[in-house]
């Protein structure tokens, strides 16, 4: 492992923090850093490290104080309000007890903040408190677990840091695992370190910098002892070929699977909590999988307790059928699921004595799906969940592939997992606030323009996951730029050409490969063209005809397509027009065509209801803009209309504005809420529509 350590770093830290917080915390702030940013150490909140310093008081005199790592925040880009101060007197008094539950630790922790505001400190803040040192590093090491987690790990530990670190039997984290810390420190006074079996490192220093360098010197360590015990077995070669081969199949079997992981509400209105996938589809994890004993090395708990809330104690392995046969898979994979279910229902029951007050049993689903030929396919209720499932899940089988080459891999009993796993603390890491689309993801056909991304960014706002489509070029990518910066991690764009099927499949397929499959279609893209019948040229008829009409159908019923291979009903809106109802003259091209395209929708609300699939449409009139983003069609009407009516850009906005009812401006904001309606399904509704145009009367359904 390198050394990040850097003088000038560090005194730069100093010289930004230390004013306001303090030379101590600048310098633990940025060792943290140099330890989070390291993934073999520690991943997503993982970890925890300490300082102990003296703090001011109201009353302007000091006190010792510990500053400790919240619970939860991520090491890689912690500030100083991070590390939250607590007395450590007040801590320190603690350690005379016999015992303390969680909750009365829990109190007892957050009593000792000087500040009441602050986050909650980590679990381990007891650890810290209890070890004298004045800096204290705590990792989950990946080189520390590859040595711990085997059969015959203890001894292998002992022998290899016998005469830097004291080695510590697997702990409960909590108030137990502080006092046998401190006990197995001072039992051991030439120590500079404690190896936690089956749970990660702890390094102390008097400086930030030693303990920093003991840490990388101790893992460095044990990397070496790993390769040196290594075996050469047998390998297995995948191709460039074969993973692009499972990225087609993920492409295939994604909506397949992601379907069966979701799980019914009972709810007819939402009537499934659906996940969202992020896979690992690459050659080594391929090759992994397909080893010889793969699933007995692979299908084991996890490297450490602290990974438990994210990917469960075990994951779910199906044997691929002869790929191409999506009934077969279909079957193999719903039996693998509900046998894991039960499995793990199974396993509730049999420690359910002890679970603690307040909770109850969690999703029985996996969270983690091996399938040899197709890689490691994560699910959480929505992508940074998925996505945390995912990280972890690559160090761990990268992990557990360097165990199988050294011996067998040991981890937690199962009472030891179930008492991690179904703890209050540690579940309180999860308690974020959901967006009501947190587990959906919509596609959006003609994104680029103002209605979609104004529908988009509505999407997005409720915690959607979203594909953005449009014809390649300038406007699509820089819309997928801007969503992706302002929702990182839920914002895609992919080109599309409705009047292609094979483009407008491997859309879709785009989203299958990325989260899993779609929930949620709409339906908007659309061009126009002015002239009178008399003069209308054929084929610029026909031009609106592939788009308006052909690809609706084209989007449509790929729709059906995936809603029925994923079998967890959908969402369907399309964008229609108050010319349906109201045509204009001179525009009778886009008026016929936005006409069939609505009627298809009917069509699809009738053909779809037994897939719980609704359809509806949204009919607006006169969004010229979102934004910077100006609206096509009205790039291409407005010219003609200002010339009809003597009119600039604002008197033709301000006109449209007066002849409606209300005298509303409409934007493409009360479209998205119209969408919204639908996408969220406020009522029991399928092939409706709302006009979203102040109120005309000759526009409205009838």
């Amino acid at each position: 492992m390198l050394n990040r350590w850097s003088e000038e770093d560090a005194a730069r830290a100093v010289d930004a923090h230390g004013p306001t917080w303090g030379e101590a915390v600048a310098l633990r702030t940025y060792a943290s850093r140099l330890l989070g940013r390291e993934p073999a150490l520690v991943l997503h909140g993982g970890g925890n490290a300490s300082v102990k310093a003296p703090r001011r008081t109201v009353t302007g005199g000091e006190a010792a104080a510990i500053f400790v790592k919240a619970s939860g925040f991520d090491m890689a880009t912690i500030e100083p309000a991070g590390h939250p101060a607590l007395d450590l007197g007040a801590l320190l008094r603690l350690q005379a007890l016999e015992a303390l539950d969680d909750g009365a630790m829990v109190n007892e922790v957050r009593r000792a903040l000087f500040d009441a505001r602050g986050p909650n400190p980590s679990i381990e803040t007891l650890v810290h408190a209890f070890l004298p040192a004045a800096f204290i590093d705590h990792t989950h090491a990946d080189a520390i677990l590859t040595l711990t987690n085997q059969r015959d790990g203890l001894a292998i530990v002992q022998d290899a840091f016998w005469d830097s670190a004291a080695v510590l039997p697997y702990v409960e984290p909590g108030f137990q695992l502080a006092k046998a810390a401190a006990a197995a420190a001072a039992a051991k006074p030439s120590a500079r370190a404690l190896v936690l079996m089956k749970h990660g490192l702890i390094t102390w220093g008097t400086t930030a910098r030693e303990s920093y360098l003991l840490h990388v010197d101790l893992v460095t360590q044990a990397e070496q002892i790993a390769a040196a015990r290594a075996r050469r077995g047998a390998t297995v070669t995948v191709t460039a070929d074969a993973v692009s081969a499972a990225w087609d199949r993920l492409a295939d079997v994604g909506p397949v699977l992601r379907g069966k992981l979701a799980r019914p509400t009972g709810d007819a209105d939402r009537p499934w909590d659906r996940v969202i996938l992020q896979p690992i589809v690459t050659s080594g994890v391929l090759a992994l999988l397909a080893r010889e004993g793969a699933k007995d090395a692979l299908v084991t708990p996890p490297l450490t307790t602290d990974h438990l809330i994210r990917t469960r104690s075990l994951p779910l392995w199906v044997e691929a059928p002869a790929w191409g046969d999506e009934a077969a898979f279909r079957a193999r994979l719903g039996d693998a699921v509900d046998a894991y279910r039960r499995s793990y229902r199974e396993y509730v029951e049999r420690h359910r004595a002890g679970m603690p007050e307040g909770l109850g049993e969690f999703d029985p689903s996996p969270r983690v799906v091996l399938v040899p030929g197709l890689g490691a396919i994560c699910a959480g209720r929505n992508a940074r969940e998925a996505g945390i499932a995912r990280d972890i899940t690559a160090q761990t089988l990268e992990t557990k592939a360097r165990i199988a080459s050294m011996g067998t891999y040991e981890g937690l009993q199962e009472r030891e997992l179930f008492q991690m796993e179904y703890r209050g603390v540690q579940h309180a890491k999860l308690a974020r606030p959901a967006g009501f689309l947190d587990d959906r993801v919509a596609i959006v056909t003609g994104a680029a323009g103002a209605i979609g991304t104004g529908v988009a960014t509505g999407l997005l706002e409720a915690g959607c996951h979203v594909v953005v489509t449009d014809l390649a070029g300038a406007a699509l990518d820089s819309l997928a730029a801007e969503l992706d910066a302002a929702f990182p991690g839920r914002a895609v764009g992919v080109p599309m050409d409705v009047t292609d099927a094979a483009s407008v499949a491997e859309a879709f397929r785009f989203a299958a490969r990325t989260w899993g499959g779609v929930d949620i279609a709409i339906v908007n893209a659309g061009i126009a063209h002015v002239a009178a019948l008399t003069v209308m040229d054929v084929e610029a008829f026909r031009k609106l005809e592939r788009v308006n009409v052909e690809g609706t159908l084209l989007v449509l019923a790929e729709c059906g397509r995936h809603f029925a291979r994923q079998q967890t009903g959908g969402d369907i809106v399309l964008v229609s027009t108050k010319n349906v109802f109201a045509p204009g003259a001179r525009f009778g091209a886009y008026s016929a065509t936005k006409a069939a395209a609505h009627q298809l929708a009917r069509i699809a609300s009738l053909e779809m209801a037994d897939l719980d699939v609704r359809v509806n449409m949204v009919s607006p009139d006169a969004v010229f803009s979102h934004g910077a983003r100006r609206s096509g069609l009205w790039a291409e009407v407005g010219p003609d209309r200002m010339k009809a009516r003597g009119l600039d850009e604002a008197g033709l906005e301000e006109y449209y504005r007066s002849r409606n009812l209300l005298k509303a401006r409409v934007t493409a904001r009360h479209v998205a809420n119209a969408v919204m309606y639908f996408a969220t399904r406020q009522s029991p509704t399928t092939g409706a529509t709302i006009p979203v145009d102040g109120g005309l009367p000759d526009a409205t359904p009838r």
